[in-house]
This record gives structure tokens, C-alpha cells and sequence, in this order.
């Protein structure tokens, strides 16, 4: 993507101005009350993985694709705490250039497919080109792009007949956070990052950095979910590496 030059646009300023309102307010005990690590920093006790591609290092949860243990299909770390409705997740995480992954809520499992998810998931990919927007794994692909309020509106088909004529896409943008390039330049590339997704009722939103990056709401009540399974992806693709720490919950 291009990068933009000279004086800061008002977007940008927008998105500056929210990240300090957020700083602020993430760092308050009011916020910090009621959160509870799900994560040991030592074992994936409380995890379920396939035992190959996730492990504990350094006191980080992390994700790895070698040659030697590529996947056909993409491979979550799934929490067995329960599956979370309303909630508020925080964390931390680091992604090679060439990696891919997100965290996956309200997700369910995919039928013989061990490992597998499909549900709303908070994007993050190494060139950040999309880290921060709403995809829906397995389903009706992206709600929000980065940058993007939108509104999903209720089907006027099933999934599987709007997926055959390519009329799934009903996501309609209503507001405008920023733009997708001014956005990116608050995440940082090969480094560590926040993460924080709000999560109530119908609405969805995504933080990076303590930015608002993308705002769902969804009123789909055929293909949307109100509570599911949560977890971590490594992706289909080339060797990979992301790591994860930190990671607290508060359910709502």
C-alpha cells in the first residue's frame, strides 16, 4: 500500500486522539477490575492444541508453521474455559513478516476437522494489512475492513444460497474510524502489540494499540453468534510464527 507523506490527516489525528482517550482508560483500575488471566505464562494447561504447532516459550503462548509441519487446513489453540457471550479480552501479541493468524470468538467447531474453527475473528497478519478488522472464519468471510463501522443486516437468504451467488457480503458501512493506510501506521511491525476486542451483545468491536479499529454490529441472527469457543490461529501458508502473552478476560 502506499504510504502517505506531509501533514498528518484528520483521520489520522482522530485515530491519535483516540488512542490517547484509550491509553488512558485501559491503563485505569477501573478497567483492569474484573479481568482474570486465562493464561499461566508457564503451560497451555487450560488449552487444547494438537501438540505440534503451539507451545510455551519465554513465557508466550506461540504459534509456529516449520517446513516440516505445514497444514492443509487452518489450526487453532482453542480455550476450554467455556465459551464466552459478552465479554472484554485483552492481550498482547508479535507476528513474523509472512505470518498469519487472528483470535476467533463466539466461534464453533468445524465437524471432522480437528482444530478447526469458524466464527468472528480479530484479524492479525505480519504486513498488517489487515490486522485489526472483523473476518468471520469459515463464513461470511469480511464484516469490517480496518477503518470501517458497519452494520450487517438481516439475511434475505441462508449462508449457503448467499455464498453460491455471491450475495453474502451484506455488510453495510455506516461510519467511517479512519483510513485503512493512516490506521496502520499505529501498529507495529515485528513487535509486540495490544489487543483488545469489546464484545456485547450485537456489537463487535476491535482495538489495536488502544485504537478502535474496526465496529461490527450485527443483527444476523441466522449466521451471527451470541456466544462460542475462543482461540488462536496459525494459518495455512508458509512458515509462520506468532506469539501471544498476557491474555485476560473479563466476562460481562
Amino acid at each position: 500500500m502506499r504510504k502517505r507523506t506531509g501533514v498528518l490527516c484528520v483521520s489520522a489525528v482522530a485515530a491519535l486522539l483516540g488512542a490517547a482517550i484509550a491509553w488512558k482508560t485501559t491503563n485505569s483500575m477501573d478497567y483492569k477490575k474484573g479481568f482474570v488471566s486465562i493464561f499461566d505464562g508457564k503451560t497451555l494447561n487450560g488449552w487444547e492444541s494438537d501438540g505440534v504447532h503451539w507451545r510455551v516459550e519465554d513465557g508466550n503462548i506461540v504459534g509456529e508453521i516449520t517446513p516440516e509441519t505445514l497444514v492443509k487446513t487452518n489450526n487453532f489453540l482453542i480455550w476450554k474455559g467455556g465459551q464466552p457471550a459478552d465479554f472484554e479480552l485483552t492481550c498482547e501479541f508479535k507476528i513474523s513478516a509472512g505470518g498469519n493468524s487472528g483470535i476467533n470468538y463466539r466461534s464453533e467447531r468445524v465437524e471432522n476437522v480437528p482444530f478447526a474453527l469458524k466464527g468472528y475473528q480479530a484479524d492479525i497478519d505480519g504486513a498488517n494489512r489487515y490486522t485489526g478488522q472483523n473476518y468471520e472464519e469459515r463464513g461470511r468471510t469480511t464484516l469490517a475492513y480496518r477503518g470501517q463501522k458497519t452494520v450487517i443486516p438481516p439475511p434475505t437468504t441462508s449462508l449457503q444460497d448467499g455464498i453460491k451467488n455471491n450475495a453474502w457480503t451484506a455488510a453495510k458501512v455506516v461510519g467511517s474510524l479512519g483510513n485503512i493506510d493512516s490506521l496502520q501506521q499505529f501498529i507495529k511491525a515485528e513487535d509486540w502489540n495490544t489487543c483488545r476486542l469489546v464484545v456485547k451483545g450485537n456489537r463487535l468491536q476491535h482495538y489495536i494499540n488502544g485504537v478502535l479499529m474496526s465496529d461490527v454490529t450485527d443483527n444476523d441472527k441466522v449466521n451471527g453468534k451470541s456466544k462460542g469457543y475462543l482461540g488462536m490461529q496459525v494459518h495455512v501458508g508458509p512458515p509462520s510464527k506468532v506469539a501471544y502473552r498476557k491474555i485476560m478476560l473479563k466476562q460481562l
